[in-house]
């Protein structure tokens, strides 16, 4: 999506361009008049005047009131969009960092910084950007997120289920969800502000989890689910005031193992599923 600009900025975009082929004409001596390079590019002679001797565009010296010039405030934005097209928006405290590695290249002394506001103005001033708190996203999964294999996969269990006629109360699915233990559930990151609602980080799959089975049908019964823990042994005592049908395990990183796989099938989803007698 291209930057949505205004027809003033427009406007004053094609005039500097104007204003920079009239300096460089004067300072080549194509022209020797500073009215007739004014009136020959169709720019103000005063405006012309002040660029030169020396007085720099709006745009060049905006680092006096908001820190960054255009130039550097749009390669921030570029930097923004790009981590976050990748899974990794970056917090205010990041895009912070990086407004202020752009001033420390300047070379100027001594060296400025943006203040603690600066990045929520800043994305007030770039319309593509929009500060929104971060849900987890495991990177496994990303990894998985082909739309071809995804509609291929969909049409295969569709050709199957019309080829067999499997009524949609025989058609379950089931799947794991893991509770990481020591991330933190949201943070604010700045992102691009098509999105709605909260934006997906990644986060590395070698963490602690207390990992939970789910199952449901094709008309929406779902079964009681089974939740592993992280452990050696397992402590009825741990669970009490929980549904009697819910299931527990454990294991010695709190994930599925085959042996629980198999439990599951053959102590849960067989026993609920199937029909008396």
């Amino acid at each position: 999506m291209p930057p949505i600009r205004s027809r003033s900025s427009i406007n004053s975009t094609e005039q500097e361009g104007r204003i920079l082929l009239a300096i460089q004409a004067f300072k080549n001596g194509d022209i020797t008049s500073v009215a007739s390079a004014a009136r020959i590019y169709k720019v103000p002679r005063t405006t012309l005047r002040h660029r030169l001797s020396g007085i720099q565009h709006r745009a060049n010296s905006r680092a006096n009131s908001q820190k960054l010039t255009e130039i550097e405030e749009e390669s921030l934005e570029k930097w923004i969009l790009s981590m976050d097209q990748r899974g990794g928006a970056p917090r205010p405290s990041m895009v912070r960092e990086m407004a202020n590695l752009l001033l420390e290249k300047r070379g100027t002394t001594p060296v400025p910084s943006v203040g603690e506001n600066w990045v929520t103005n800043y994305v007030k001033r770039r319309p593509l950007l929009s500060s929104r708190f971060s849900k987890r996203y495991n990177y496994e999964r990303a990894k998985c997120e082909d739309p071809k294999v995804i509609r291929e996969w969909f049409n295969l269990v569709q050709k199957t289920i019309l080829q067999f006629g499997i009524d949609p109360d025989d058609v379950y699915n089931f799947d794991e969800t893991g509770f990481a233990m020591g991330l933190t559930a949201t943070a604010r990151v700045i992102t691009r502000s098509e999105y709605y609602g909260r934006r997906a980080l990644l986060q590395p799959g070698n963490r602690e989890w207390v990992t939970v089975i789910e199952c449901t049908n094709a008309t929406g019964w779902a079964l009681p689910p089974c939740v592993i823990f992280k452990g050696k042994v397992f402590i009825e005592s741990w669970f009490d005031g929980l549904p009697s049908d819910w299931r527990f395990e454990v294991s010695p990183n709190g994930w599925t193992t085959d042996e629980i796989g198999i439990r599951w099938l053959e102590k849960l989803f067989i026993p609920t599923t199937s029909l008396p007698g």
